[in-house]
């Protein structure tokens, strides 16, 4: 089904946006509620160019709304505030270090006008046994052709690296998502490694923010040499050991082409992804 005519985004909407997000993402404890902290809020580039003026003002505006919000929250109802009854809901705190807000342009290729797509996250302790590590939950929330949708809602828990065996393997990638650590073990001569999505084939799908593309970079094996070469495919980049790889895409009157160009990659290496997600590559066969 089509979705309505996109307007644009306005800095009041983003404003809204990120109250709602805090609101749907409360985590009551037994004596107080927390609430989240970090937001990730993404916009249409042309949403984004029309903004970026006053992003530090919107920023300004969105956390005094959150302390607002808060504020509010823990008033409570007419019932409570006059001691004719007894407050049930814990009071939700302010977030120890105040509100983290960053507004990014939103490079995934199905977006509108209009859009305005906020993650953000809280840090809780983990179940059962607190030396354990922490939990992170985060919340998505979506306002798309200005309909707002219902949150979601994912929980990371923070564990030790799976133990895998890598004798088949060509490569390891070990990396932490937001489904947790995990090891890829490359099996073939070329991946692809990205956000997926309905359009794009990953052989290995990473959760995480919009900042990683649904088709992030291509790994390839030279059978002969067995040396590696990364081909960078994302609009915000892909390092190398800290050094930026050659973007091998360009975009000629909107539409994108691959001028296929390569960077070495290095028997043990660390690739970064947009700054967000980092892969812990090594060749199993010259590592």
């Amino acid at each position: 089904m089509d979705r309505p005519t996109a307007t644009s985004a306005t800095a009041r909407d983003v404003i809204i946006e990120v109250v709602r997000n805090m609101r749907e993402g409360l985590e009551p404890l037994h004596y107080s509620t927390l609430p989240p902290a970090i937001f990730h809020v993404y916009l249409h580039p042309e949403d984004m160019d029309r903004l970026r003026g006053i992003v530090p003002r919107i920023i300004d505006e969105a956390k005094r709304a959150l302390d607002a919000e808060r504020e509010s929250l823990n008033r409570g109802g007419l019932a409570e505030r006059f001691k004719l009854a007894r407050r049930t809901d814990p009071k939700v705190e302010a977030p120890e270090g105040g509100w983290q807000i960053r507004i990014l342009e939103n490079t995934d290729d199905d977006v509108e006008r209009g859009d305005i797509v906020i993650y953000s996250e809280l840090a809780l302790p983990a179940k059962g046994d607190l030396s354990a590590g922490s939990m992170t939950k985060r919340i998505a929330t979506r306002r798309m052709g200005g309909v707002e949708s219902a949150p979601q809602t994912t929980y990371r828990p923070v564990e030790p690296p799976p133990e895998e065996s890598s004798a088949a393997a060509y490569a390891t990638l070990e990396y932490e998502d937001d489904g947790g650590r995990r090891v890829y073990r490359m099996t073939k001569d070329q991946i692809v490694v990205g956000r997926g999505g309905r359009d794009y084939w990953t052989d290995l799908k990473l959760n995480t923010l919009p900042d990683v593309s649904r088709e992030h970079f291509r790994l390839r094996r030279d059978a002969e040499s067995g040396k590696f070469f990364l081909k960078d495919l994302s609009r915000l980049g892909t390092t190398i050991n800290g050094e930026p790889a050659p973007s091998s895409v360009e975009f000629v009157e909107g539409e994108k082409r691959d001028r296929n160009l390569e960077a070495p990659v290095p028997d043990e290496a660390r690739i970064g992804l947009a700054g967000v997600i980092f892969l812990e590559f090594r060749n199993t066969a010259h590592g």
